[in-house]
C-alpha cells in the first residue's frame, strides 16, 4: 500500500469528451515517486489523451476531474505550465526541428540568453553535458536530420533533462527504433529511475513493459480497468493482454492453412540508387518471387534496404537509376508511376502512415476511397452514396473506433489510422499487397485483427509481402522469408526452418 507522501501524481475522475465521443470516462491514476509506471491499453483506449490532459495540451477547463502533483492541485493552461513544474512529455512523433543543430533543438524555447543575446558557448557546454547523460557523444553543432531515429529519441530526452524534468512521459518511445536503440533507451530509463526521475511509459511492446515497469495501469475504452504491481517481475504479457482486451488472447497469430499457387509476382536483378547520392546503391541486384496465396516475409535490420525495395517497386516512389525487371503472372510489366502500380493490381502500405499514408485533415470516407475513385464514379462524377456505403462497411469490418466516417482521420488513434490505410488498399482489391511495418505502434488486439485481414487476402489467392522489424511477427505470419542486409538478399528460409537465431546469424555472417 502506497503512502500519500510516496505519490508524485494523482489523477482523479478525469473525464474528457470530444464531439460525439467520450475519450476518458472517470479515469483514475496514481503514480509513485521514482517509479516507472506504464499505461497500457488498445488503440483508442485513452492513454495519449490522458497524458495530454496531464501536460496541459488539453488545458484545465476542457476536462472534468482533478490533478494532484506533489500533493498540490494543478490547473495547467498549457504545456509551459506543466514543464515549469518538471513534467515533460515526449510524443511518439518526434518534435525536433530537422534543420537545426542538436544544441539549438535542446534549448529552443528555453534559450540560454542574456539581454536577448544567446550565449552559444554555454549552449555547447550544456549540450555536451546533457548528451553525456543520455549516452551520446555527438558534436552539439551536428544538424539533427543527419542522425538516426534512435539518436534523435535520445536528444528528445536530453531536451527534457534540460528542463529539470521530475516526471518524464514517454509515448511509444521505441516504436520506430531497432532492437539496439530500443535496448539503449530502456537502459537509460532505468538509469533515470536510479537518479530519482519518475517515468510514465506508454508502449504496445509488452515485453518492454513487463521488463522495466514497476506498476502497470490498464485502460480500456476510456476507463481505468486495473493497476498491476509489476515490481516483482511476475506480471506476464498474457496477463496484461487480458486486461487490455477483456479476454484471454491464447494465440497472437490466427491459424491459417496455406494454399499456395503459382508465382504471381517476380523481381529480377533489381538495383536502386539513393535519390540524393547517385553513387550510393540502396538495393543491390535483388531477385524475389511471391506466389498466389502466400505471405512472404522480408526480414532485416533497420537500414537493410527493405523499405527502399518496396517503394521502388511501387511506381518508383523511391530512388534513381533503377534497373531490373518486374514480372506479373510471367509477363513483364512497367511501373513508372503510382498509378501504373495501382492499375497493375499492386498496393503498398507505407511504414509512415502520418506523413505518407494518410491525408490527416480529410475525413475517413475520402481516405478510404481515394485509391479507388473508378469504383465509385460514373463519367468522372463520384457517387457519394456508394462511397459512403463502402466506407461504412470498412468502418464495421475493420472495427475502426469512430462515431462517424466523416470524422477527420487526424483525430483517430494510431491503430485506427492504420486500419483506415489498410481499408483503402483492401478496397482497391490488389493482387499483391506490400505491407511495410503494418503493426508499428499498434496494440495486440488490433494486431490480431490486421493479421486476420492478411489471412483473408491470401485465402482469396492474393499475395502479401510483409516487411517487419519484429522478428516474431515475420515468423508468425510468413510462409517463406527473405533476409536482407545492406541492400542484398542474403538468405531464403521456409517456415519450418526459420527462427530468430537463424535469421540473425545470416545477418551477422553477411557483415
Amino acid at each position: 500500500m502506497l503512502k500519500d507522501n510516496d505519490i508524485i501524481l494523482e489523477m482523479i475522475n478525469i473525464t474528457k469528451t470530444f464531439p460525439g465521443v467520450k475519450a476518458l470516462d472517470n479515469v483514475n491514476l496514481r503514480v509513485q515517486s521514482g517509479e516507472i509506471h506504464s499505461l497500457c491499453g488498445e488503440n483508442g483506449a485513452g492513454k495519449s489523451t490522458l497524458m495530454k490532459v496531464l501536460s496541459g495540451i488539453y488545458p484545465h477547463g476542457s476536462y472534468e476531474g482533478a490533478i494532484l502533483y506533489n500533493g498540490k492541485a494543478c490547473k495547467y493552461k498549457g504545456i509551459k505550465d506543466s514543464e515549469a513544474d518538471g513534467i515533460v512529455i515526449i510524443h511518439q512523433e518526434l518534435a525536433l526541428s530537422p534543420y537545426l543543430s542538436i544544441g539549438e533543438n535542446i534549448f529552443i524555447g528555453n534559450e540560454l540568453a542574456s539581454h536577448g543575446v544567446i550565449d552559444w558557448q554555454e549552449v555547447r557546454i550544456r549540450t555536451k553535458e546533457l548528451l553525456k547523460k543520455v549516452g551520446l557523444d555527438e558534436d552539439p553543432d551536428t544538424i539533427v536530420n543527419t542522425l538516426g531515429v534512435g539518436k534523435q529519441q535520445l536528444i528528445e530526452i536530453a531536451k527534457a533533462l534540460s528542463k529539470n524534468v521530475k516526471l518524464l512521459i514517454l509515448d511509444e518511445p521505441t516504436a520506430s527504433l531497432n532492437e539496439d536503440d530500443s535496448e539503449n533507451l530502456l537502459k537509460l530509463m532505468l538509469e533515470l529511475k536510479s537518479q530519482g526521475i519518475t517515468c510514465i511509459l506508454i508502449s504496445h511492446k509488452l515485453n518492454e513493459v513487463s521488463r522495466v515497469c514497476d506498476s502497470i495501469t490498464v485502460l480500456r475504452d476510456g476507463a481505468t480497468i486495473e493497476t498491476l504491481d509489476a515490481s516483482g517481475g511476475q506480471i506476464s504479457e498474457d496477463r496484461i493482454v487480458k486486461g487490455m482486451v477483456g479476454r484471454e488472447l491464447t494465440d497472437r497469430y490466427p491459424k491459417r492453412t496455406p494454399k499456395i499457387g503459382d508465382v504471381m509476382f517476380e523481381i529480377k536483378d533489381w538495383n536502386v540508387y539513393h535519390p540524393d547520392y547517385p553513387d550510393r546503391k540502396m538495393v543491390d541486384n535483388v531477385n524475389i518471387k511471391v506466389r498466389k496465396g502466400e505471405v512472404l516475409g522480408i526480414a532485416g535490420l533497420m537500414g537493410a534496404g527493405r523499405t527502399e525495395l518496396a517503394m521502388s517497386i511501387f511506381g518508383r516512389t523511391y530512388g534513381q537509376k533503377i534497373s531490373g525487371s518486374i514480372l506479373k503472372e510471367g509477363k513483364e510489366i512497367h511501373l513508372k508511376t503510382v498509378k501504373d502500380a495501382i492499375n497493375a493490381g499492386i498496393a503498398y502500405v507505407t511504414e509512415d502512415r502520418k506523413e505518407a499514408g494518410l491525408n490527416l485533415i480529410d475525413d475517413i470516407r475520402h481516405n478510404i476511397s481515394i485509391a479507388s475513385l473508378g469504383k465509385i464514379s460514373n463519367n468522372g462524377v463520384i457517387n457519394e452514396q456508394v462511397e459512403i456505403l463502402a466506407a461504412e462497411e470498412f468502418r464495421k469490418s475493420m472495427k475502426i473506433k469512430t462515431p462517424s466516417i466523416l470524422q477527420l482521420t487526424g483525430n483517430l488513434s494510431g491503430g485506427n489510422q492504420q486500419k483506415v490505410v489498410l481499408s483503402r488498399w483492401v478496397y482497391a482489391e490488389p493482387d499483391l499487397l506490400i505491407l511495410d511495418e503494418p503493426t508499428r505502434g499498434i496494440d495486440v488486439g488490433a494486431k490480431y485483427e490486421i493479421y486476420t485481414i492478411i489471412n483473408d487476402l491470401v485465402a482469396q489467392g492474393k499475395a502479401v509481402i510483409v516487411i517487419s522489424s519484429e522478428l516474431p511477427e515475420v515468423l508468425g505470419l510468413s510462409d517463406r522469408i527473405y533476409v536482407m542486409n545492406e541492400g542484398k538478399i542474403i538468405g531464403e528460409l521456409d517456415k519450418e526452418n526459420a527462427t530468430q537465431e537463424v535469421i540473425m546469424s545470416k545477418i551477422v555472417a553477411s557483415k
